[in-house]
C-alpha cells in the first residue's frame, strides 16, 4: 500500500507543477481536469504527509528510548510515545479506506423517484413526507433541487415525484436510499384512531451524460399531449408535456412541469438514460449477487429497507439494525446519522474483502 500512496503523492505534486505551466493555464479544459484529478487525491495526499511525519517522529522517539536518558527525558519520551502510537493507528485506517476503490458515481448529481405504494391515499401522504425530507436534507447540504415530474394525489400527497438534486457528492450521500420505506401511524383518513401500515418506494440514480448512455432518434417514440396541474396558461391548451418510449428496452419517462415541450423533452430524457443506466447496473450486480455479502442492500426498490414509526417516534434502518429515537428530526432532513451509519458500513465491507483478497 505505501507504493501505492507514494505513487499518489508523485502524481499530486506533479499535478501542483503542472497547474503552475503558463500553457496549461491558458487551456481551460487541461485545467479544469488536473484541477478536478488533483482535488480527488487531496484528502489521502494530506493523510499520507501527515502520516510520513507521524512515523518519523514516532521512529525517533522510540530511537531516544533505547538509548541512556535521565528520568526526566525517558518520562518525556514515553508521552509522547503513547500520543503519537494511537495516530498512527488513526492514520494507517483512514488511509486504508481512503484507497478504497471509489464509485465513479460519487460525485454526481442525482435523480431521485418517490412513489406511493402500498396503502392507497396514506402512501401518497407518506411519499410527499419523504419528498420533504430529502429536499431539506439537500438544502442543508446547499444543494440546488428540480421537479422534473409530479402526480398528486386527492389529499395532497404524491402518487409519484419525481425531482434532480444538484450537487457535489450528492450520489455518494445519497445512494443508499433505494428501496421500500414502510411508515407505520394513524392516517388521516382513519376516524377509529388505528395504526395503519404504508409504504412508498424510492429509487436514486446517478445523473448520466449523454456520453454514457446513447439513445439512438430510431429507437425512441415520442408523444406529447395537454399539460395537467400547475403550469400557467399553456395547461391543457398546448400539448407541452412529453411521454419518451424507448422502444428496444420498454422504459418510458414522461415530463410535463417544463414550460415548454423541448423542456420537458430533455428533462424525460434524462431521466430515461438515467432509468437505463440504472437497469444495466442492477443487471451486472445480479451477475455476481451470489458472492458478494452486502449488508446496505442492492438498491432495489422491493427491499424494505427502513421502518418510520411515529407512535413511538422511532427510525430503524434494517439493513444495519440502527435505531434512532428522533423521527421529528429526521423527518426535517436530519440525516446525517443514517448516512453516516450505512456509508461507514459498505466501507467496512469493502475492507473485509479487500483484506481477502
Amino acid at each position: 500500500m505505501l507504493d501505492r500512496l507514494q505513487a499518489l503523492a508523485d502524481r499530486y505534486e506533479k499535478l501542483s507543477e503542472l497547474l503552475c505551466d503558463p500553457d496549461v493555464a491558458s487551456d481551460p479544459k487541461r485545467l479544469r481536469d488536473y484541477s478536478k484529478e488533483q482535488s480527488d487525491l487531496q484528502e489521502a495526499y494530506a493523510a499520507y504527509t501527515e502520516y510520513k511525519e507521524v512515523s518519523e517522529q514516532l521512529q525517533d522517539a522510540k530511537q531516544m528510548q533505547s538509548e541512556k536518558l535521565d528520568d526526566e527525558m525517558s518520562e518525556m519520551v514515553k508521552m509522547e510515545i503513547e500520543e503519537l502510537s494511537p495516530r498512527m493507528t488513526e492514520l494507517e485506517e483512514r488511509i486504508r479506506v481512503l484507497m478504497l476503490p471509489k464509485d465513479p458515481n460519487d460525485e454526481k448529481n442525482v435523480i431521485v423517484e418517490i412513489r406511493g405504494a402500498a396503502g392507497g391515499d396514506e402512501a401518497a401522504l407518506f411519499a410527499s413526507d419523504l419528498y420533504r425530507m430529502y429536499t431539506k436534507f439537500a438544502d442543508a447540504q446547499g444543494w440546488r433541487i428540480e421537479v422534473m415530474e409530479a402526480s398528486e394525489s386527492d389529499l395532497g400527497g404524491f402518487k409519484e415525484v419525481i425531482f434532480m438534486i444538484e450537487g457535489k457528492g450528492a450520489y455518494s450521500k445519497l445512494k443508499f436510499e433505494s428501496g421500500a420505506h414502510r411508515v407505520q401511524r394513524i392516517p388521516v383518513t382513519e376516524s377509529g384512531g388505528r395504526i395503519h401500515t404504508s409504504t412508498s418506494t424510492v429509487a436514486v440514480m446517478p445523473e448520466v451524460e449523454e456520453v454514457e448512455v446513447e439513445i439512438l432518434d430510431k429507437d425512441i417514440r415520442i408523444d406529447t399531449f395537454c399539460s395537467s396541474g400547475a403550469g400557467g396558461q399553456s395547461v391543457n391548451t398546448t400539448k407541452s408535456a412529453v411521454r419518451v418510449l424507448h422502444v428496444p428496452t420498454g422504459i418510458m419517462a414522461t415530463c410535463q412541469d417544463g414550460k415548454s415541450q423541448n423542456d420537458n423533452k430533455a428533462k424525460a430524457l434524462q431521466v430515461l438514460r438515467a432509468r437505463i443506466s440504472d437497469i444495466r447496473r442492477q443487471e451486472e450486480e445480479a451477475k455476481y449477487a451470489g458472492e458478494r455479502k452486502s449488508k446496505v442492500g442492492t438498491g432495489d426498490r422491493s427491499e424494505r429497507i427502513r421502518t418510520y414509526n411515529y407512535p413511538q417516534s422511532r427510525v430503524t434502518d434494517h439493513r444495519i439494525g440502527l435505531t434512532l429515537h428522533k423521527l421529528d428530526s429526521v423527518m426535517n432532513g436530519d440525516m446525517d446519522e443514517i448516512i453516516n451509519a450505512l456509508t461507514i458500513t459498505a466501507q467496512a465491507e469493502l475492507l473485509d474483502q479487500d483484506n481477502q483478497i
